[in-house]
Formats: C-alpha cells, structure tokens, sequence
C-alpha cells in the first residue's frame, strides 16, 4: 500500500513559546507512538548564539511538549565536515517530525539550496512525517523569500531571492510571509514581516503576478495536511491568502480545503464558512471613530475576560496596542492618544488582578482529586493489595507527583514547574 503524505506547518512566530505547546503536541501524537523529533539548526547557523538556540528547543520539547527531540546540525553547507554532513543526513532521513525556526531566511537559503537537505524534508514529508516551517524558515518554503534583515536593517534595495520551494514540490506555488501582523514598530508600521504596507505593496509588484501570497499572523500555524488536502489554522492569530482575484482572511480554528492554496478560490464546498476581508489599517482621522474602535475592543477584551477566553482578551489587547500606534500616526490630538492608553493600562491591570485572583498553583487546583487517590492507595496498602496500589503510585508519578510515605502518613509534592506553564 502506497504512504499517504504528512504535513507541512506554517508557523508565524512562537515556535518555541506556549501558544503552540499543544499545536506541536498534537502533530506529535497523531504521527503515533514513538515519532522521532530533530531540530534542524541551519537558519541560525551563522550566530554565535546559534548552539543555545538548539539547546532552548530541546528543552521546550522535553519540559513543556513531554517529547524528546535532537539536535541535527547543518550550521554552513561550505564548512560542515563531511562526517557530520551525512551524519545529519542520516538523522534526516530517519525522522518524523523535523523543527526549523528563528534566524536569517537569506543564510539559510544559500546553505541549504545546493546542499540535500530540501529533498530530504521533502522525503520526510513525502513518507508520512511533518515538517514545521517557523519565522524566518517559514519565509524560505515559499517560491521567492523575502530578504527581511537585508531590507529592515541593512537598508537594501527591495527585492526577493529565490526560495527552496519546497511547497512547490507538493505542488504548491505560494509566496510564504510570516509577522504578517506585527506591531512591534509602535509609531511606524511593521506589519508584513516588518516591512509596513507601502514597502510592501512595492515589493508585491515585483512579483510575478499570478504568485499568491500567504500571509500568516504571529503565534499562529497554518497545517497543511497533505493526506487529506485540508488546511486548519490555529493558535490566536489567523493567516492571509492575496491573489489577483483579492483577498481571504482565515481565523483560528477555521478548516478549508487545499484547493483554495492551489488555485485562489473560495466556494461553499471548499471552506467551513465564508470569512471577511482581511481588516484594512484603521482610519482613523476623525476622534468618534477612534472611540468607536476603542470601545468595541475594551467591550472584546471585558467579554473574553469574564469568560476566561484567553485568545479573546489576547487578541483584544494586541489589537487594541495597534490601535495606539496607529492613532499616534495619524491623530493630531496627543490628549486623545493619551487618554486612548491610559484605557489600554487599565485593561492591563484588570488582566493582572484576574490573575492573582485565580488560583495559579497546580497543588491547589489537584489537591481533592490527588488525596482522593492517596485514600484508595492507603486502602489498598491495608488490604495488601501491593502490586495495585504501587501502580497508582506510579500513574501519580507520571504526572509528576511524587509520593512519600512518613510514619505520619502520606506526603505529596509537584516535582515540575507545571503550574507556571
């Protein structure tokens, strides 16, 4: 029987933080029991820093996704030993799940575009197993990268590289752009990968024509499943489809057919429900729209509050953080913008005085069901009944429970930090 392909994830940013904690964890569980997990190094390669990187995602995976996963080291094409190179080779080709992230999409392009790793992720994918693309390796998957330090930083010419296209193997032809809404600029716009909406808009004329674009929001993940030709978005973002034809927005949680990549339209079969445009930068010139804005997010954020959706008062507080910046542009009335943060701090503060009114202490919010447990133990122990009441001692410790026995009774402590996570 022929193997069905796996997944290629698009992530925008957060690979490694806890909004994709259970987006990673179940890409792992549904590759089965063992799937093994690698971390590919190469986009950082060329930072001093790059080998502290690796060690922080292996540790997010063992602390925080209760997964094992390896390094595999492809630092420089022109330098690696040729031991090491099949070595990663080797790693490559026996993995499951293989981890790309952070560092320089342009440095990543040229160590990997004449080396065998893209057909070796391709292979990955091809034979079941999942590929996950984040920040700057998301921009490398695409048909052309965007050169985002060369531009941002260096102040170069806009333009674009080539990419590894390896979603053009799947027959894919996109252009991939992560930090679509990114709003760290504060007083200037840094949306589209940093880029802002004028740079931007340039740089999509120098694109073929037909090339769509996606677009994908921060600390979210666009799962192209390959198997069953569905897309599913999550996290607390959404992503972005441009074509020639306009423009589809897909919020977390929405499902719509692959088809929809491929050729750029949307119909009532392809997609769970139609979706509005993607929102256009807040105009802002007039004070009662300003207020109006600011007044349905205060109204999100209090509603997401009292229901304890935390993508909800998440998403209400970025949006309304770009809502600040973007008045500062474009309102001449300073005593508006201010009075316009002194709200969004209240919020803030609102949030923290949830917090240290819900319980955060794992202990406290186990303490019924755990002495519930240790009583059948203890139960069990009087009646001699060993073997079963060590098994219950072993599930606790599963869940990092640790159990004591004292002459003056049964002691349990957390032996992981759970509770901050």
């Amino acid at each position: 029987m022929a193997v069905r392909p796996g997944k290629i994830v698009l992530m925008g940013s957060g690979e490694l933080t806890a909004s994709m904690v259970e987006v990673h964890k179940e890409l792992l569980r549904q590759l089965g029991n063992t799937p093994r997990a690698v971390f590919l190094d190469t986009p950082a390669g060329f930072q001093l820093n790059v080998d502290q990187i690796s060690a922080r995602a292996v540790d997010y995976f063992k602390t925080r996704v209760r997964h094992e996963m390896r390094v595999v080291s492809y630092k420089s094409n022109e330098t690696i030993r040729e031991v090491d190179r099949q070595q990663a080779k080797h790693a490559l080709r026996q993995s499951d799940f293989v981890l790309i992230g952070p560092g320089s999409p342009t440095y990543a392009v040229r160590q990997l575009e004449a080396s065998p790793v893209p057909g070796l992720l391709a292979g990955c994918v091809s034979s079941g197993g999942c590929l996950v693309a984040a920040s700057a390796a998301a921009l490398t998957v695409g048909r052309f990268t965007l050169p985002v330090y060369e531009i941002y930083k260096v102040g170069a010419d806009l333009h674009w590289i080539d990419g590894l296209d390896l979603l053009g193997r799947f027959g894919l032809d996109l252009v991939v752009v992560p930090h679509w809404n990114n709003a760290e600029g504060g007083t200037h716009d840094t949306r589209f990968c940093f880029m802002g909406a004028t740079r931007f808009d340039a740089l999509t004329e120098k694109l073929p024509r037909s090339t769509p674009i996606l677009g994908l929001d921060e600390h979210t993940a666009c799962i192209l499943d390959l198997s069953t030709e569905q897309v599913d978005v999550k996290g607390i973002g959404g992503i972005t489809l441009r074509t020639v034809d306009g423009v589809m927005r897909f919020q977390s949680g929405e499902r719509f057919a692959m088809s929809v990549l491929r050729d750029g339209t949307m119909t009532p079969e392809t997609v769970d429900r139609s979706l509005p445009a993607e929102p256009q930068p807040l105009a802002v010139e007039a004070d009662d729209v300003f207020w109006d804005r600011a007044h349905r997010l205060e109204t999100r954020f209090q509603t997401g509050l009292a229901r304890g959706d935390a993508r909800e008062t998440t998403n209400a507080l970025l949006e309304f953080d770009r809502l600040l910046w973007q008045a500062h542009q474009g309102l001449e009335n300073e005593e508006v913008v201010a009075q316009a943060r002194d709200s969004f701090r209240d919020m803030i503060v609102l949030l923290g005085n949830e917090l240290a009114a819900t319980p955060t202490l794992r202990e406290n919010q186990l303490e019924m069901l755990v002495e519930a447990l240790l009583g059948l133990r203890q139960k069990l122990r009087q009646e001699k009944q060993w073997r079963a009441a060590d098994m219950l001692r072993s599930a606790l410790k599963i869940l990092d429970i640790q159990v004591e026995d004292t002459p003056e009774g049964h002691r349990w402590v957390l032996t992981s930090n759970r509770s901050n996570q």
